[in-house]
């Protein structure tokens, strides 16, 4: 039935209207800014944008450091999305709302307090003892990107992995305990295998944000061209030595990426960013 069928006052009318309204205004605003970027170049443009071996390398970097940080996300997200779903705990509220700091501090802070971090006692010991073990640094190199991605792609995949754990039934594990499992093996043996839509949800999630991510990169690791720039700093680069052209091209594979999670999400029944 439409919300403006039969039976309707005119201020239900009004109303829905209102709200249709507006809602189909913020969808041709989006459609048209993905229009916009479409038309602005061609084929044989992006095919020379993208022929840029800088470019193909910063392609390269980014999906290989957006697919680490999606990994830890979810490695790290599940245990901390299910205590914080089934546990409760003195200062959980307090835990929560440090959970969800990196959502909503502005990308450039995070950058900074990760690069402020690195300059402490600590946090020298952390990147000398890495060094010495991998044979790298971590600020302004590979795995400060991973790094500051992770930051802000955990948070999201946390918030999405306790909703999971919220909505499963806990009487599922009551029953596995009382038939003899742990609570090690209930959680490997029934939660897990339950939640598994949420848990690709969150993976998909983590890696389409790590993706984006411009402010935390751009400030901890830099952009570096060959070594730490990623597609974000690319469209950055380009943009400020004028190659419009090459920018939106750039662009268009992060739109083009974004979209493919979001079908994959449709496709295998997820709610991905939801």
């Amino acid at each position: 039935m439409s919300v403006l069928g039969p039976g309707r006052s005119t201020g239900d009318r009004i109303f829905f209207g209102t709200l249709i309204g507006l809602g189909i205004a913020y969808i041709l605003m989006v459609l048209g800014m993905l229009v916009a970027d479409a038309s602005f170049t061609t084929p044989a443009a992006m095919a020379a944008a993208l022929a840029k071996p800088e470019i193909r390398h910063a392609f390269g970097l980014s999906f290989t450091t957006a697919t680490v940080t999606a990994i830890l996300s979810v490695w790290f997200g599940v245990p901390i999305g299910y205590l914080m779903a089934r546990r409760n705990f003195p200062g959980k509220s307090l835990v929560d709302a440090i959970l969800d700091v990196p959502i909503v501090l502005p990308p450039m802070v995070i950058g900074l307090s990760l690069l402020i971090l690195f300059q402490t006692g600590l946090g020298r010991q952390l990147e000398s003892g890495f060094a010495a073990l991998f044979g790298v640094g971590i600020t302004y190199e590979v795995p400060s990107i991973i790094l500051a991605q992770f930051a802000v792609s955990c948070a999201f995949a946390i918030r999405t992995l306790r909703v999971t754990f919220d909505q499963l039934d806990p009487r599922c594990e009551d029953v596995a305990r009382t038939l003899g499992c742990s609570s090690r093996q209930a959680f490997w043996h029934v939660v897990l295998p339950s939640a598994w839509k949420g848990v690709l949800s969150a993976g998909l999630l983590a890696w389409a944000r790590a993706l984006g991510e411009f402010g935390p990169v751009l400030v901890f690791s830099g952009a570096t061209r060959m070594k730490t720039e990623v597609l974000p700093s690319t469209v950055f680069l380009e943009l400020s030595v004028g190659d419009l052209e090459a920018a939106v091209a750039v662009s268009l594979i992060l739109v083009a990426a974004a979209v493919g999670c979001l079908l994959l999400g449709r496709l295998l029944g997820l709610k991905v960013g939801r």
